[in-house]
């Protein structure tokens, strides 16, 4: 029995409804369960209980064991004066308020369905689950409830990735170009370098970038000199020596300093993800495209991003991936699937903390773009597949993951739809 039971039962009054009485044999009816409060104080507002004839306006607390009021001090504390009514699964002790007057308890353990307990014991059988706890009944959880739960789920996640992109806003002070600039880094990155590319926006001011965009040159020496990347002596291709000119001209020029920054890692990654194309992408994107934040704002179609980043990495590299080093030819633009990460991860997460912060909502726009995005291809996803639960586009495999991460794994099935349309099925 866990704590989050309860509150489930209560709040929607899944237990025997007639013929309530408390531990003290007082007749009991509930008229309004309360507000559920998720914060500091007594469990649910503003409930309203007929006790032994007498209506009661007021708070109730909800209890494992009747003694757990006092191990939480709560015969203490002023804010549960006004408990009219204790719920708990066992009664072990009778509770009183500050002033020492004694509040009714209503023990639960003898008003609840044997089916919802079943129900609830079965999606917490560790021998049932592979994946998760509710893998095999998720599918059968009714279409349009789990939709709206998974868009809200994907509304979550922006929530969540929103904290990062005002963490940076204030480090910026308030500038959303720089604030663009570093969200890039860090996804132009990906998860092996996204740190150290990220480490490149504290060494380099954005308003730098803006002088230097008119020359792609001068930007990618910057990005490649910064993260350590011109330090070979015995390279004599004529584009890395004039990098490493810009770069000595440019560092004088700014006063440029990367003793902070991490140096690039090329182990683990696939060629065209090495650093040096990465880089190059990201200077030419930014000369290529003057006042990159106010194009991405008001971009309100995804076909309007797509060709925002339509660039690629300097000519040197259709034949390089390292410097000094020929490979093959090949085409060294953005692909369509990378511009799609840059979508999930920066933009839509920017363009929502930005109208947040002017009190706009730019939610339609929001879905009207992550829904012509491809889902994501990767093991949550796939497990969730093998369960019947199939992921659309990049809205569905976005909320899946937020789903998997904080709700599936930390075994909060009662704060989840699926959880409670399974439960609220049982009587």
């Amino acid at each position: 029995m866990r704590e989050d039971l309860l509150h489930f039962i209560w709040k929607y009054k899944k237990l025997q409804l007639t013929d309530l009485s408390t531990t003290a044999d007082e007749s009991v009816i509930v008229s309004d369960v309360g507000m559920h409060n998720h914060h500091a104080g007594p469990d649910f507002f503003n409930a309203k209980i007929t006790i032994a004839n007498q209506l009661w306006a007021g708070n109730v607390e909800i209890h494992l064991k009747a003694s757990d009021w006092f191990s939480h001090n709560h015969h203490e504390d002023v804010n549960y004066d006004n408990v009219i009514l204790h719920v708990v699964w066992e009664d072990d002790a009778s509770v009183y308020r500050k002033d020492g007057s004694a509040i009714p308890t209503l023990e639960l353990k003898n008003y609840i369905p044997n089916s919802l307990l079943q129900v609830y014991q079965n999606l917490f059988d560790k021998n049932r689950k592979t994946f998760i706890n509710c893998e095999q009944e998720i599918a059968q959880v009714d279409t349009f409830i789990f939709h709206n739960w998974l868009e809200r789920l994907y509304f979550e996640r922006l929530e969540r990735k929103s904290k990062e992109v005002l963490r940076l806003l204030k480090e910026s002070k308030n500038d959303w170009e720089q604030v663009l600039f570093s969200m890039l880094l860090k996804n132009f990155g990906l998860k092996i370098n996204g740190e150290a590319f990220l480490s490149l926006s504290h060494a380099l001011d954005f308003s730098v970038i803006r002088k230097l965009q008119a020359d792609n040159l001068q930007l990618e020496s910057v990005f490649f000199g910064l993260s350590h990347l011109l330090q070979e002596e015995t390279i004599l291709d004529a584009y890395y020596l004039n990098l490493k000119r810009e770069y000595e001209f440019v560092t004088k020029k700014f006063n440029l300093k990367n003793a902070g920054v991490i140096k690039p890692d090329f182990f683990r990654l696939r060629p065209p993800n090495f650093p040096t194309i990465r880089l190059s992408q990201l200077a030419n994107l930014y000369a290529a495209q003057q006042g990159l934040f106010n194009k991405v704002i008001h971009a309100n179609s995804v076909e309007e991003i797509y060709a925002l980043f339509n660039v690629s990495a300097s000519a040197y590299w259709k034949n390089h991936y390292t410097f000094g080093k020929l490979s093959k030819r090949s085409s060294k633009k953005l692909t369509k699937n990378f511009i799609d990460l840059l979508i999930i991860n920066s933009i839509l997460p920017l363009k929502f903390s930005y109208y947040q912060q002017l009190g706009k909502d730019a939610n339609e726009v929001i879905l009207k773009i992550i829904k012509k995005i491809k889902f994501e291809d990767n093991t949550i996803v796939s497990n969730f597949k093998n369960q019947g639960v199939i992921a659309k586009n990049a809205e569905d495999s976005q909320a899946l993951l937020q789903l998997y991460t904080n709700y599936c794994t930390k075994n909060k099935c009662l704060q989840c739809a699926v959880g409670g349309q399974l439960l609220q099925g049982n009587d």
